[in-house]
């Protein structure tokens, strides 16, 4: 049986209802990015889709809002559209090759030639001003979990732990609640999901696999942390999933067991999470030295 927790009464009212609008905000803002980008770039400015390379380029969209189609950035010449575009783009290294490959790109698109001033073009702002705000939303959401949770304990003792940033760390305890309540590990795995299960019949029994009866929004967080883990370069986490996949490094689904083993280990008593908040200590990182020095 799953502990009880009430959330007025653990005060985590608050950080639930900020991961909760955090993750509609999200859910809203990947939609909308899906429509700009399988329906509008794709029919007017193809080609600026390769200098969007991060989720977080809000430039990208300040710079579309401006030049949302070819015509808007080949009407100038390229000296002043550089001159015109320069504070839109940010800081950014190598800034006048940015902007001279754009303006290249803009002269040889194969976009729609609509015009600037169109109905279609009107439209396309319209998805990329909401697809602007539901981005300045989520950066509000982030900034407002940290400074709710900065004074907490439970909250700086998980973002000690590699992979887990601020809004992992929100979602961890808005699903969680308080995890002393937990007085055993494998009861914390068990409201995770992690907890392994075989189906059987008489004297067979199948194969082990992720029972997935607890919270699924719990388990994500916690791949997210692994998958961000296993990609820095020294910590215990990437030794274990590089330990996992040695026989075939290859096998994509050994791959995915070996992040789950990793997302298993971060919620593990002595592993992290759930120990880290009942003995109230910090990760204590692993490091790896090179021998023969």
């Amino acid at each position: 049986m799953e502990p009880f927790h009430d959330p007025l009464r653990s005060g985590i009212m608050n950080v639930q209802e900020i991961s909760n609008t955090y993750h509609q905000v999200s859910l809203a803002r990947t939609r909308a990015m899906n429509s700009l980008f399988n329906h509008y770039v794709t029919l007017y400015f193809p080609e600026i889709e390769r200098f969007f390379n991060s989720t977080r380029s809000e430039w990208f969209c300040r710079f579309l809002l401006k030049f949302p189609t070819p015509k808007t950035i080949t009407r100038y010449k390229q000296e002043t559209f550089i001159k015109r575009a320069w504070d839109i783009v940010g800081r950014k290294v190598e800034k006048t090759r940015l902007l001279a490959e754009i303006y290249d790109a803009a002269s040889n698109s194969i976009g729609l030639p609509v015009e600037p001033g169109s109905l279609a073009v009107e439209t396309f702002k319209l998805q990329l001003n909401r697809f602007y705000e539901l981005t300045l939303q989520r950066n509000e959401l982030e900034a407002k979990a940290d400074q709710h949770l900065s004074q907490r304990n439970d909250y700086q003792h998980l973002r000690t732990i590699p992979g887990i940033g601020p809004i992992v760390a929100l979602i961890i305890l808005a699903e969680s609640g308080d995890l002393t309540r937990f007085s055993h590990y494998r009861q914390y795995l068990n409201f995770c999901g992690f907890s392994l299960s075989a189906l059987q019949s008489g004297n067979q029994r199948g194969q082990y696999h992720l029972s997935k009866r607890g919270n699924a929004r719990l388990r994500y967080a916690y791949w997210l942390a692994a998958t961000s883990a296993i990609r820095q370069r020294e910590n215990s986490f990437r030794e274990k999933f590089s330990r996992y996949i040695h026989k075939d490094p290859d096998n994509p689904d050994l791959k995915r067991k070996g992040r789950v083993a990793v997302a298993s280990k971060m919620a593990r008593k002595g592993q992290i999470a759930h120990a880290l908040v009942r003995t109230d200590s910090d990760y204590r990182g692993f490091y790896e030295f090179s021998r023969g020095t």
